[in-house]
């Protein structure tokens, strides 16, 4: 029987398939890490108190990397080059989702409206991150070799998507909603494509790796097809919804260290 636990198991008992899966994980964040710390450089004047919460999110992505990293380490496993049609982060900004790394890579300040649209991003892609840690987290989160690398990121995870959400609502009360709203919808509809899409190339190397067959992957692949039709139907509507969260400055300290792992 499919299920997504089974599916992780089997993708975690096989030394090449848990390389390629830590080795995709670990590009993303870190380099979700550089772009977050590229902005927190960035941050217009009139929003420095952001730039702290900023770097303390791309520090956060950064000690993730490291995190994969460490769990390959540990069974002896070296990195392997990301394929081009599973980098979901690379994608997304070839889709011109959140801020053009062109204009990261330079000295010019961001915009008020450049510190929306990241948030905005994040806080769909943070969604995104948050829903797939909590079902690891509530599978593997007492396993032998992951649970504690799954229990810390899945923790993160839950405090970037409470630091969009507070932020936002922040920059809406500010008089910045209608544009929240545009940009909102804009990366909700574009991300939940891109991510059936890397979602069906990662199941397609994980079968070659596994040696599935084509039912089973056919199977796989018609359930990412099923994901996808419903967040294009109505799901994607949870990723552009605003409350104020429980946990409140979620990133106002610094990063927790993972001694254990980096």
């Amino acid at each position: 029987m499919l299920s997504a636990k089974s599916l992780f198991e089997e993708i975690l008992d096989n030394d090449e398939s848990f390389r390629l899966f830590c080795s995709i994980a670990a590009s993303g964040e870190s380099q979700g890490g550089w772009e977050n710390g590229r902005i927190a450089a960035l941050v217009p004047r009139e929003q420095r108190e952001l730039a702290p919460k900023i770097a303390r999110h791309g520090a956060d992505e950064d000690k993730h990397g490291r995190i994969f990293n460490a769990l390959m380490k540990k069974r002896g496993l070296q990195p392997v080059a990301v394929p081009p049609d599973t980098d979901y982060t690379m994608l997304l900004e070839r889709h011109g989702i959140g801020l053009a790394h062109e204009k990261l890579k330079g000295d010019q300040p961001l915009t008020v409206q450049d510190i929306v649209t990241y948030l905005a991003h994040s806080r769909v892609t943070e969604q995104r991150a948050s829903e797939q840690m909590e079902l690891l987290r509530k599978h593997f989160a007492d396993h032998p070799d992951i649970g504690r690398a799954v229990r810390m990121i899945s923790h993160d995870e839950d405090n970037h998507l409470a630091y969009c959400h507070e932020e936002l609502l922040r920059f809406a009360y500010a008089g910045h909603g209608r544009a929240i709203q545009r940009v909102l919808r804009e990366c909700a509809l574009a991300e939940i494509r891109i991510y059936r899409d890397v979602s069906l190339a990662v199941m397609a190397h994980m079968g070659r790796i596994l040696g599935w067959s084509r039912p089973r992957a056919a199977a796989l692949a018609a359930g990412i097809h099923a994901v996808y039709a419903y967040e294009r139907l109505a799901g994607w509507r949870r990723m552009v919804s605003l409350k104020m969260p429980e946990r409140r400055d979620a990133l106002g300290g610094p990063a927790a260290a993972a001694p254990e792992f980096a």
